[in-house]
């Protein structure tokens, strides 16, 4: 049986009937899309039922600040955007060389600062147009729900994390750039957050495990940067929307600093490692 054209396939949002939804408003239960839907202290809400609300300071499950508009997701993209072009008027390989993340460069250089400069560079428009598409999809939703500071917390320590895990696992001679690791901490985060707060989250699992085949079938994808984004934005989630209710601002902090830690050790081990191998080959080397 076919239904008529021009139908939607599902449920769709009082507010935008073109648009298919699987939210609803946990106050009035109707159909919400992902621009209408607002954090609020148990799933979600409609624009009416926030409106309607004597409650005048309004929290999401995470103890966040409700925000209207996710200015930090199109910030992060016109920052990784505009540095794109710098790329592209120095050149993408020559950029790539003198800022992205190189074992030796770290070990032996001190060149520390490119675990994060390496998170902003991109080594093609197609590398770049998926990482700022998925950003784009994903963002505000994370951004709405976390936050402006959880969510920049989140970004900045999955792309260290996809950068650590380059560093630590990578041949010497690999140089890595990209968002991915932040991309794919992106989506670790979406899954863990959506399990918790009870939001679909079929199309992002399909999406993840397109992905992560494809950074170990296809050449010259950094799947370590992946892994290690993964693992440390799905990590950060599950502080953010597991912390006790109780003194849940501080046990957030108390886990971000530990991820931190954690990232900084890893990084100071392979350094150990990286010069105890460069010693021969590089005079005045001191491990």
């Amino acid at each position: 049986m076919t239904e008529p054209a021009g139908e939607p396939a599902g449920p769709v949002c009082y507010r935008h009937p073109d648009r298919v939804t699987y939210i609803r408003c946990g106050h009035c239960d109707q159909p919400i899309c992902t621009e209408c839907m607002i954090p609020a202290p148990v799933g979600f809400q409609c624009p009416s039922c926030v409106a309607n609300a004597e409650q005048v300071h309004v929290v999401t499950a995470l103890g966040a600040p409700v925000i209207s508009k996710p200015y930090l997701t199109y910030g992060l993209i016109g920052i990784n955007v505009a540095v794109f072009l710098l790329q592209l008027s120095i050149g993408v390989d020559e950029s790539a060389a003198n800022w992205g993340m190189w074992p030796i460069g770290i070990a032996a250089n001190g060149d520390y600062w490119s675990l994060a400069s390496s998170a902003f560079l991109h080594g093609s428009i197609l590398h770049i147009a998926f990482n700022m598409y998925v950003l784009f999809v994903m963002g505000p939703t994370l951004e709405r729900v976390l936050g402006h500071v959880r969510f920049a917390v989140l970004y900045l320590l999955a792309a260290l994390g996809g950068a650590v895990a380059s560093y630590a696992f990578s041949d010497l001679n690999t140089v890595s750039v990209g968002a991915s690791g932040a991309i794919f901490g992106l989506m670790g985060a979406f899954v863990v957050a959506g399990r918790r707060l009870r939001f679909d989250i079929t199309q992002v699992l399909v999406l993840l495990a397109i992905n992560l085949a494809f950074g170990f079938i296809q050449p010259n994808v950094d799947w370590r940067a992946h892994i290690g984004g993964l693992v440390v934005g799905a990590v950060v989630a599950a502080i953010f929307v597991f912390a006790p209710k109780g003194n849940q601002l501080l046990w957030q902090s108390l886990g971000c600093i530990g991820v931190l830690g954690f990232l900084i050790i890893a990084t100071m081990v392979r350094t150990w490692q990286v010069q105890d191998m460069l010693v021969p080959f590089v005079p005045g080397l001191q491990t």
